[in-house]
């Protein structure tokens, strides 16, 4: 089975750093990684990113400079490291497989379940 297990949130003072961990199990196939937030109260899910065991990458205009998508290609995982935290980056985490290079949440068809992190002010 395909799963994804994203972990690393927490609490985090205003200007602090993260990294989020998605770690990825059972894929036979070529795919990429998408990070995406869901702040609280809100149904849409946010863009942030999108990585590849190549190491493309691409990032939305409102984490650009801030979040840094890796991976560890040995490990099945990937990550992503928020630096310069701010309390409107306060969200449910999430990363997302996709067969294809895509910013559109519906092309995901792997979802792990989601980290919370809180960033204070």
């Amino acid at each position: 089975d395909v799963q994804l297990q994203a972990s690393g949130g927490g609490l985090v003072q205003a200007g602090g750093s993260l990294r989020l961990s998605c770690a990825a199990s059972g894929f036979t196939r070529r795919h990429a990684i998408g990070w995406f937030r869901q702040a609280p109260g809100k149904e849409h899910k946010e863009f942030l990113g999108i990585g590849n065991s190549d190491g493309d990458t691409y990032y939305s205009d409102s984490v650009k400079g801030r979040f840094t998508i890796s991976s560890d290609n040995a490990k099945n995982t990937a990550y992503l490291q928020m630096n310069r935290l701010k309390p409107e980056d306060t969200a449910v985490y999430y990363c997302a497989a996709s067969w294809l290079w895509t910013v559109d949440a519906g092309n995901y068809d792997y979802w792990g379940q989601g980290t919370l992190v809180t960033v204070s002010s």
